[in-house]
């Protein structure tokens, strides 16, 4: 399978997380995206909305990071795998957790980050106020359980370890909230992958830094 990726972006580093806790080797193939590699007429044949992560299985092909690891766990994961178990109802909280992630906690760092990188605007208070809030809904989500969605580490981690160690790179306090910062470091320590994921955000951080010092 190939995956088109940049490896500094926290989704393509939820996809990579989840191949490794799958055991599944992923012919990874690069995106400079800041070069507008993802504009190449090859790559809009492969996807039109140029995003990554892309994954080409075959003659399959998908994108979208959250649907990515799910396709993975449904296709190549075990009968009731654990990272995406087959009841319903443990389905459903994870997914609400996933898509949490997409529109709130993973939302308010790039409303917050990305105007200041690609317009190289000041940073605005009110929307790392928004940050805080989304971390402050995090830590009561994790109030009764050990994982994001459960007992058990689940796709919703691998996804949420990707956005909160990409805020804490960047010296957003993610551990003023006990939960979080409980969760956080049983994540670290269980999740695959998580070593790879951490390298990941420490090269954004160069990279952006590079990239800010050019404008």
């Amino acid at each position: 399978m190939d995956l088109y990726y940049f490896p500094i972006s926290s989704p393509c580093r939820s996809v990579l997380m989840t191949a490794k806790a799958l055991g599944i080797e992923l012919n990874k193939k690069p995106l400079r995206v800041f070069k507008g590699e993802q504009l190449a007429p090859e790559f809009l044949k492969i996807n039109p909305q140029h995003t990554i992560p892309t994954l080409v299985d075959n003659d399959f092909v998908l994108w979208e990071s959250r649907a990515i690891m799910i396709y993975l766990v449904e296709k190549y994961g075990k009968q009731d795998d654990p990272l995406y178990p087959s009841c319903p109802k443990k389905r459903a909280l994870i997914n609400q957790r996933l898509y949490f992630d997409m529109g709130t906690l993973y939302k308010s760092y790039s409303d917050y980050f990305y105007p200041q990188v690609k317009q190289n605007k000041p940073a605005d208070p009110e929307l790392l106020k928004k940050i805080y809030a989304a971390l402050e809904m995090f830590n009561t989500l994790l109030a009764t359980s050990k994982y994001a969605a459960g007992d058990t580490l689940t796709l919703a981690d691998l996804a949420l370890l990707a956005s909160v160690s990409t805020m804490d790179v960047y010296d957003i306090d993610v551990r003023k909230y006990e939960n979080v910062a409980r969760w956080y470091d049983l994540v670290k320590e269980t999740a695959p992958g998580a070593d790879e994921n951490w390298a990941g955000c420490l090269e954004r951080k160069e990279f952006f830094k590079t990239l800010k010092q050019q404008q």
